[in-house]
C-alpha cells in the first residue's frame, strides 16, 4: 500500500517512544515502505542511521539515503493505524504533486485543554496553510528537493519554514482527512498554558517575513501576467 514511500523518524537524544511505532509500521505495511529512523546520539539500534544533532538535519540525512519516490516525515511519538496508512496511500495516488498532511490529535499522555490546541491546529492548517510537523508530512522526494529540504539554519519551525517554502514555489497542501495522534507528554511536562502560548509566538514571529515573501511572488505574477497580450 506504501510501496512507493520512504519512512522518515527523526530520534531525539536518549529517545523510546519509536519503538512502538517501528512495530506498527512494520505490522501495517510488512511488503510495503522503507523505513528509516535517524539518531543524534551515536546510538544506531532497531535500524537507525546516525545524524549531527538537530531535526533538520536529521530529516535531511534521512531523505539522503531514501530510495523511494514518496518522502513521509513522522514524529517518533505519532501512533500509525491501518485508517492512517490508507488514507495517505488515497491521498498520495491522488494528488501526487501536493504536500500531505494529516489532522492532529493528542494522545491521552499530556494535561490542559489540548482539545482546544487540536481545534487551533485544524484552524491553522485548513484554513491559514500552515500545517506542522506533527501532523506528519508527505511530498515527493522531486519536489522536497526543489525546495531544498529543511532549512539547516532555522533555530526553530523548520517544519513550519518547509511549508512555507512549499506554498511559495507553489506546491499545493492537501489534507489526508483522518487524524495522526501524537503524544502530549510535553505539555504535562513544561505546563499546557506556557506551551501553547510560546508555541504560538513562536510561529507567528516566524511567519510574518514569510508571508511577505510570498505575497511579494504572488504580487509579480499577477503583475507578469496582466503584461501579457
Amino acid at each position: 500500500m506504501l510501496d512507493n514511500i520512504s519512512i522518515i523518524i527523526p530520534l531525539g537524544p536518549g529517545e523510546d517512544q519509536h519503538h512502538g511505532l517501528l512495530d506498527d509500521l512494520r505490522a501495517l505495511c510488512a511488503a510495503g515502505p522503507e523505513i528509516i529512523p535517524v539518531a543524534c546520539d551515536g546510538s544506531s539500534g532497531r535500524g537507525a542511521i546516525s545524524s549531527l544533532p538537530g531535526r533538520a538535519l536529521q530529516q535531511n540525512c534521512g531523505a539522503a539515503v531514501a530510495r523511494r519516490d514518496f518522502l513521509w516525515f513522522l514524529h517518533a511519538d505519532s501512533t500509525v493505524t491501518d485508517e492512517v496508512v490508507r488514507a495517505l496511500a488515497a491521498s498520495v495516488k491522488e494528488a501526487p504533486d501536493s504536500l500531505h498532511y494529516f489532522h492532529l490529535k493528542f494522545a491521552g499522555d499530556g494535561a490542559g485543554w489540548l482539545r482546544l490546541n487540536e481545534w487551533g491546529a485544524r484552524f491553522r492548517s485548513d484554513i491559514l496553510g500552515l500545517p506542522f510537523g506533527d501532523q506528519g508530512f508527505c511530498l515527493s522526494r522531486e519536489n522536497f528537493n526543489r525546495i531544498g529540504g529543511f532549512p539547516e539554519q532555522a533555530a526553530y519551525g523548520e517544519d513550519h519554514l518547509l511549508v512555507w517554502h512549499a506554498r511559495q514555489a507553489g506546491i499545493a497542501l492537501r489534507p489526508t482527512g483522518v487524524a495522526l495522534t501524537t503524544s502530549a507528554r510535553k505539555y504535562r511536562t513544561h505546563g499546557w498554558g506556557r506551551l501553547t502560548v510560546k508555541y504560538q509566538l513562536l510561529w507567528i514571529r516566524q511567519a510574518w517575513p514569510e508571508f511577505l515573501r510570498l505575497f511579494r511572488r504572488l504580487f509579480w505574477r499577477l503583475i507578469g501576467r496582466s503584461k501579457r497580450p
